[in-house]
């Protein structure tokens, strides 16, 4: 048995952290469905700019798009909802047999607008409206600014997938949103089975320290947050606020481990995935982590439910000068920057692809 089967056996969803159309117009992802146990998939901004600046399978549709007037985050925004919508439809069954529990796409509102409140509840409202596909997740920053989206978004009865959370208290802050949006749900006698997730991103603390402390430290901040986050989680689940909720029809805010490709080549490949076994948690897996895993990954321990040794080892970094707080805080502002310059170079590959493909149709037409 692959580790990735003995992983959703155990409870954990398997994620794929990427989008191409090649993914879908090749098979690829319906047998990661069938032969490695995937059973989501989400995107960025990142992961678009590199599947349309590298690979040629948007050419035509951008072509085409850009002659009918299109351009920027609209044509984008059609390019996503094309393959989305269709992943979607590809997990659909999942979704169905699972109650909405897995199957899920995501799509993320613009960059731009991690720190606008009212535009990012109109815009993620828009998108879900267009999609059409009750699998599909709108992607909202958990930003202060984010926050009150989140709850909005909710309450609205949009699913959401809340993005950019580097600390036990982002998630909490994230979670309770997500819990004020269904608690409106409920007084205004609305359905509170609406979907969310919460994706706490974990590679980037160690990239952030990396050679900044001791050699016995090295990868083991990520994970220990992640300890500390799930112990939450687990706690929040426990809580007389949330088995309200439940009892009211509402749907767990699944903890999602985001960004669990290992950025140091000299510690393992597969680090974060074999570390994170939870049930009841998703860890979304870049593709080429993933292929690591099911070729040579091992499912060892599960997380303990209270925080095993996080605290211990946080204490170890703070004495070397490593403070969580301000660190989870840093991490959001440049993750939200680092989307936004993705964005922007999205935006330009695109109107790259646009200009050059409308360059060569007209040399064609000459001929």
């Amino acid at each position: 048995m692959k580790a990735t089967q003995r992983l959703h056996d155990l409870g954990q969803s398997l994620w794929l952290d990427n989008i191409t159309r090649g993914l879908l117009t090749k098979g690829t992802l319906r047998r990661y469905i069938t032969e490695l146990s995937v059973t989501g998939l989400t995107s960025n901004p990142t992961i678009y700019d590199r599947a349309i600046k590298n690979t040629e399978f948007y050419n035509d549709a951008i072509h085409q798009k850009a002659r009918e007037g299109k351009s920027g985050d609209a044509l984008f925004f059609e390019l996503a909802l094309e393959d989305l919508t269709r992943a979607a439809d590809l997990l659909r069954p999942i979704a169905d047999a699972t109650g909405g529990v897995d199957g899920w796409v995501s799509l993320e509102v613009s960059p731009l607008l991690a720190y606008d409140t009212a535009g990012s509840i109109k815009e993620a409202t828009r998108l879900h409206s267009r999609a059409k596909r009750p699998n599909l997740f709108i992607k909202i920053p958990g930003t202060p600014e984010g926050l009150p989206a989140i709850e909005e978004t909710i309450f609205k009865g949009v699913p959401v997938n809340v993005t950019l959370l580097f600390s036990r208290e982002q998630y909490i802050a994230a979670a309770e949103a997500y819990m004020r949006g269904i608690e409106r749900r409920i007084e205004a006698a609305l359905d509170p089975e609406v979907g969310s997730v919460a994706s706490l991103f974990i590679s980037r603390w160690d990239k952030a320290v990396m050679g900044k402390v001791p050699e016995e430290l090295q990868n083991r901040l990520g994970i220990a947050i992640a300890q500390r986050t799930y112990k939450a989680y687990q706690d929040l689940l426990a809580s007389p606020r949330w088995r309200k909720l439940a009892e009211a029809g509402a749907q767990p805010q699944r903890l999602l481990w985001a960004s669990t490709g290992t950025k140091d080549p000299k510690t393992s490949d597969v680090l974060y995935i074999e570390a994170l076994a939870a049930p009841g948690t998703i860890n979304t897996i870049p593709e080429e982590t993933l292929l690591a895993f099911a070729d040579h990954g091992k499912v060892n321990d599960v997380l303990p439910i209270d925080g095993g040794d996080a605290e211990e080892i946080l204490a170890g970094f703070a004495k070397v000068g490593v403070e969580d707080a301000a660190l989870a805080a840093q991490l959001q502002r440049e993750g939200a920057q680092s989307f936004g310059k993705s964005w922007s170079e999205l935006m330009d590959s695109i109107a790259s692809k646009s200009n050059g493909l409308g360059k060569a149709s007209q040399i064609g037409g000459k001929k």
